[in-house]
């Protein structure tokens, strides 16, 4: 892999699909996406809150052996069980809900190539995760 980061649909979904591959080559223990800190917020915004420290973790989705996992909020949530209605292949197979953190965890069996998850992963950051049309994402771990 040589880049690790992308900001257009077909850009992500082609980085997604290429960091899966190389985690599958690498036989690392995951791969994990991660949104740009300051996706959703204009550029205006940014600059305001650039000494600001961050209010939220960026969202995230990992993939592990054919298991996607990433946290949510009860409505995210929502939107992923709709969305997973769109991507037969993909069940959710766990709802751990730590006590000590908001939100649930959620792990979805993602049995497909790289090529499928990658478009799943591309809308579980757009629908799931609101995220904008030309919002940066990282390989932030393979």
């Amino acid at each position: 892999m040589t880049r690790f980061d992308a900001a257009t649909p077909e850009d992500r979904r082609k980085l997604f699909a290429e960091a899966i591959t190389a985690h599958r080559e690498r036989a690392s223990p995951f791969v994990t996406f991660e949104a740009h800190a300051d996706a959703g917020t204009d550029t205006a915004e940014a600059e305001d809150s650039a000494d600001e420290e961050p209010t939220q973790a960026p969202p995230w989705v990992q993939f592990a052996d054919g298991t996607l996992n990433l946290d949510c909020t009860d409505e995210e949530l929502d939107a992923l069980k709709s969305l997973l209605s769109e991507f037969p292949a993909f069940k959710i197979d766990d709802l751990p809900r730590p006590e000590e953190a908001e939100g649930v965890n959620v792990r979805v069996s993602a049995l497909a190539d790289p090529n499928r998850v990658s478009q799943c992963v591309e809308q579980i950051f757009r629908e799931v995760f609101d995220q904008p049309e030309e919002f940066r994402v990282w390989v932030a771990e393979v």
